[in-house]
């Protein structure tokens, strides 16, 4: 079932050879404004991309560890300089002294230099003949980070940050061979700058489902580290229980990464706080929890109208339908 899921994905590079020859790009806009929209969303080319952008790369990490050996190219290289760039905000912009313990409203103060420095910033990163995406991706690094009114982040914003990390793919920026990069490395500092976020200015998860809800504010790194164990020799998914297997393994697992993080921000029994999570302790091998993990995402997140609602459709990820 997972084989078959993950073969269906494209890569980036035939997505690149598809999206730009004859391209108008223009700045994309919600499509998605009530629940029977929805079958729209699902026919659409977007959510074909989207998915089989997700499905590629849990295909190319399975199996491996963060340490591994991969290449590091010059966009990725870039895209780790802007993240640390978000990330120098951060600190640029300390929270303030308010009644409220949460949603700082610093963290309105940090997104609007993002809103203002988005466009150059994905501008440096593009190819010289598609520099004229840059408005257009810029909108998916905006939807990323959170929403400046609720000051909320989910797992919406999560998918926002894949989709810019999916035209990125289809303009020729990022190619197939920065496919382990993008996970190990760009996606894993976003995680890390989402997460200093979250802490520095207290931000609410958005649409949080509680102790029924995978966890509070990502889905993505779950599945791509259930992926990253498939074939262990010895880990199987009941060790991430233990606390010293988290904190022996957590530098090279992605999915250990997000344990500690819940460890660290939650208090109390791990059952009664993340009980989706306890639940695939008990899974009996890794291949079931990640092909558990695509499925639950499809229905939790990819098909919920409060999380599409936001999504934003531009000539790169088309509300189009695709091909049945």
């Amino acid at each position: 079932m997972a084989e078959a899921e993950q073969q269906s994905g494209s890569t980036p590079e035939d997505e690149a050879s598809k999206a730009t020859d004859s391209v108008t790009f223009m700045v994309p806009k919600k499509e998605i404004s009530m629940v029977p929209d929805m079958g729209k969303w699902k026919r659409s080319m977007a959510y074909a991309d989207y998915i089989g952008f997700i499905l590629a790369l849990n295909g190319a990490v399975k199996g491996k560890k963060l340490s591994c050996e991969y290449k590091v190219s010059e966009t990725v290289q870039k895209l780790l300089d802007l993240l640390g760039t978000l990330d120098r905000w951060i600190n640029e912009t300390p929270p303030v002294d308010q009644p409220s313990r949460f949603g700082n409203k610093a963290y309105r103060t940090w997104y609007s230099i993002l809103d203002q420095e988005a466009e150059s910033l994905v501008f440096a990163l593009l190819p010289e003949d598609t520099s004229a995406a840059a408005a257009e991706i810029a909108v998916y690094l905006k939807e990323s980070v959170g929403n400046a009114v609720r000051i909320d982040y989910g797992t919406g914003h999560e998918a926002a940050f894949a989709a810019f990390l999916c035209c990125l793919c289809k303009v020729g920026a990022l190619k197939v061979d920065d496919q382990l990069a993008i996970v190990f490395l760009v996606f894993n500092r976003y995680l890390e700058v989402m997460r200093k976020l979250q802490k520095t200015y207290r931000m609410e998860p958005a649409g949080s489902q509680g102790v029924w809800g995978l966890d509070d504010f990502q889905f993505l790194p779950f599945i791509w580290g259930s992926s990253q164990f498939v074939d262990h020799p010895t880990l199987e998914p009941r060790h991430f229980l233990e606390e010293r297997v988290v904190d022996e393994q957590q530098h090279e697992y992605m999915f250990l990464e997000c344990i500690k993080f819940i460890n660290e921000m939650k208090t109390g029994p791990f059952a009664e706080h993340s009980n989706q999570l306890w639940n695939i302790s008990a899974v009996p091998s890794w291949s079931k929890v990640n092909q558990g993990l695509i499925r639950m995402y499809k229905a939790e997140c990819l098909e919920k109208f409060p999380v599409i609602q936001h999504f934003k459709f531009g000539s790169l990820l088309s509300i189009q339908p695709g091909k049945p």
